[in-house]
C-alpha cells in the first residue's frame, strides 16, 4: 500500500519548537547537571553568595538560547530552506518519496530515520537533530492511512 498525502508546509515556528523540545528531551540532562555543578560551588567554606544560584540559572538560560539560535538559523539559511517547501509524500513500507509537484521529488529510505515521536495529531520523524519531517494527521485522506503509517513507524521500530 502506499499512502498519497495532501501537500504540507512546515511552519518554521513549530519547527524550532519540535527541534528546541527533541534537543532538551536527549541533552537536556547535560544542562541540568552543568547547574547542579555550578550551585556546588556554594558549599564550598568562605564563598557562600546567592551568585552561585544566580550562575546556575544564566547557565542554563544560555544554554536555551544556543540551541534555539541554532534552529532559528536554519530557517534563515539558503541550506535549510528545503525543509520548509510545500512537499505531498507517497509514503510505503519500503520508503517515503518527497514530492515537490508530480514530476520532482526526493526518496528518503526509512533507514534514514534515526526516531519517530506519535503525537496527539501529528508524526514527527527525526533524520537528525536539525532535519525532521513533521506530518499533521489532517494531511491524510482516510484515518486508515494514517494508522497505516503509524504501523510502519511501529514494524521499523521508530516509536517506542
Amino acid at each position: 500500500m502506499i499512502v498519497k498525502t495532501k501537500n504540507y508546509k512546515l511552519e518554521k515556528k513549530i519547527y524550532i519548537n519540535i527541534a528546541l523540545k527533541n534537543v532538551l528531551k536527549r541533552q537536556g540532562w547535560i544542562a541540568g547537571l552543568a547547574a547542579f555543578v555550578i550551585c556546588l560551588g556554594y558549599a564550598i567554606p568562605g564563598l557562600q553568595s546567592i551568585w552561585w544560584f544566580i550562575g546556575a540559572i544564566l547557565g542554563l538560560g544560555l544554554y536555551l538560547l544556543f540551541w534555539w539560535v541554532q534552529f532559528y538559523g536554519v530557517t534563515q539559511l539558503d541550506q535549510g530552506k528545503a525543509l520548509f517547501e510545500k512537499y505531498s509524500y507517497d509514503i510505503s513500507s519500503q520508503q517515503i518519496l518527497m514530492k515537490l509537484n508530480p514530476r520532482e521529488g526526493m526518496p528518503l529510505k526509512w533507514d534514514q530515520i534515526k526516531t519517530a515521536e506519535i503525537g496527539k495529531d501529528f508524526f514527527v520523524l527525526y533524520i537528525n537533530k536539525a532535519q525532521i519531517l513533521y506530518w499533521p494527521f489532517k494531511i491524510f485522506n482516510t484515518d486508515n492511512e494514517r494508522k497505516f503509517v503509524a504501523s510502519i513507524l511501529k514494524t521499523k521500530g521508530l516509536v517506542k
